[in-house]
């Protein structure tokens, strides 16, 4: 593995490229890559970026918001086919019948969605400033999808304001059942539990954190805790395990994994960066209409 990963990098200073990778990427990826984050952090390190080509290592939607930032730069995609389930759950079409629906109400979209959603958005967010852009709009009254798990962890923290939850979820995070959460409790008495607010709303309120991914490696790393209970992608375990080194990380059973964040192997990567294969082309049209929802995303939290 070190071998490719030598090879991988050596493509990478040949192409001008910088690879970002998503916190659940398998942990070969991880560590070949220039930039290992969350959504917020790699829409906005793609915003800014020098490098003429980014490698984008997570899914379809991701590299859409990187190409739609960074309109100038060549976005690589190392598995075309690697796509979002809780994208698929709206679509452009019902996002404006949902929106004649409720005249006036401003939008917002999880940054898991379709560019062509985004385009008809108001603001996007992030699990990790999801609040902070809600409050931000000083509405009484959103709309909010896909993700109604995330949906209703908002209006739980933001009681003066309805959110208007569409029906969509991450299949992964709404899967876990608050029983899988309490063995593992049983089995580890003395670790904190960590969610996602992807999960479920009785998983979040039996937590003692709930966090973005960037924002459990910030605190496993600086709370006093030996060891947690992580309920989200495995994938994050390798950069839990390198913030927090001799820390114990566990997540439930079995294990959480996203069949489409663990596409993307590293011979993948070096493929595309060799081949300059799998481009994500976004039309002008949608970019345009979607990057101000973006931006809008990006300087909040």
């Amino acid at each position: 593995m070190s071998s490719l990963i030598t090879e991988v990098r050596r493509l990478a200073a040949e192409r001008n490229a910088v690879i970002f990778a998503h916190n659940y990427q398998r942990a070969e990826v991880q560590e070949a890559a220039d930039v290992v984050g969350d959504s917020l952090e790699l829409a906005r390190r793609a915003a800014g970026s020098d490098a003429g080509l980014i490698v984008l290592a997570g899914v379809r939607l991701m590299a859409e918001t990187a190409k739609i930032l960074a309109p100038g730069k060549r976005v690589l995609l190392p598995r075309a086919d690697a796509g979002c389930p809780m994208a698929d759950m709206i679509t452009a079409e019902q996002l404006a019948a949902w929106k004649a629906e409720h005249p006036g109400l401003p939008v917002v979209m999880y940054v898991n969605s379709s560019a062509e959603v985004k385009a008809l958005t108001d603001v996007c967010c992030t699990s990790a400033n999801a609040i902070q852009v809600v409050r931000s709009l000083g509405a009484r009254k959103v709309l909010f999808g896909p993700d109604r798990n995330l949906g209703h962890w908002i209006a739980s923290q933001l009681p003066e304001v309805e959110v208007v939850v569409w029906d969509g979820c991450c299949p992964i995070h709404d899967q876990v059942a608050l029983e899988a959460v309490e063995a593992q409790r049983a089995a580890h008495p003395a670790a904190k539990v960590l969610a996602h607010p992807e999960c479920r709303p009785e998983v979040s309120a039996a937590a003692d954190a709930v966090l973005s991914t960037s924002q459990m490696l910030r605190f496993a790393a600086a709370d006093d805790a030996e060891e947690y209970i992580v309920v989200t992608e495995s994938g994050l375990l390798t950069g839990l395990r390198k913030a927090a080194p001799g820390k114990r990380f566990h997540n439930v059973s079995p294990p959480m994994m996203c069949p489409n964040m663990k596409m993307t192997r590293l011979d993948h990567v070096r493929d595309v960066l060799r081949d300059l294969s799998n481009e994500v082309v976004v039309s002008p049209y949608i970019a345009a209409a979607a990057r101000g929802s973006l931006e809008r995303m990006t300087a909040i939290g």
